[in-house]
């Protein structure tokens, strides 16, 4: 009897870690983008893949799609406010197809001459892949303002 007892003490020992819980790095993602809304009463509306967006101007000009050539003018930051890029004045001109999942969502929500506010999730980021000054797992903000498409 001693080895039974033995035996299952082990295997609980041995099967402790695997069940505990992963962190679901999407709800976790979603409260910090919800709470970041909230303490700084910012009027965002969600796209339901994660994304919240905040349109401070709509913009009149052309829509661009994920084929086009945009020029944008940003800021990003994390939510503690740590800025990690921006451009200058005359912006960043770059293919839509080509940059992160949550600037090919949300920047075809602008027309030209539009700006507004990016909320993105870390799954329509960088993912668990740090990148530069951006930790693994980051929820991105960006302060965008749509110069130009092409």
């Amino acid at each position: 009897m001693k080895i039974c007892h033995a035996c299952v003490l082990f295997l609980l020992l041995i099967m402790w870690p695997a069940c505990r819980k992963k962190t679901d790095q999407t709800a976790l993602d979603e409260s910090i983008i919800t709470k970041y809304i909230a303490d700084n009463h910012l009027n965002a509306t969600a796209t339901g893949s994660g994304l919240y967006y905040v349109t401070d101007i709509k913009g009149t000009g052309t829509t661009p799609n994920i084929n086009s050539n945009v020029t944008v003018k940003y800021t990003g930051y994390l939510t503690n406010g740590t800025i990690f890029d921006q451009t200058t004045n005359i912006g960043a001109s770059f293919n839509l197809n080509g940059v992160i999942k949550g600037w090919q969502e949300g920047i075809p929500l602008f027309n030209r001459g539009g700006k507004g506010k990016l909320l993105i999730p870390s799954a329509l980021g960088y993912g668990s892949q740090a990148n530069g000054r951006i930790p693994a797992n980051s929820v991105l903000i960006f302060d965008i303002d749509l110069l130009d498409v092409r």
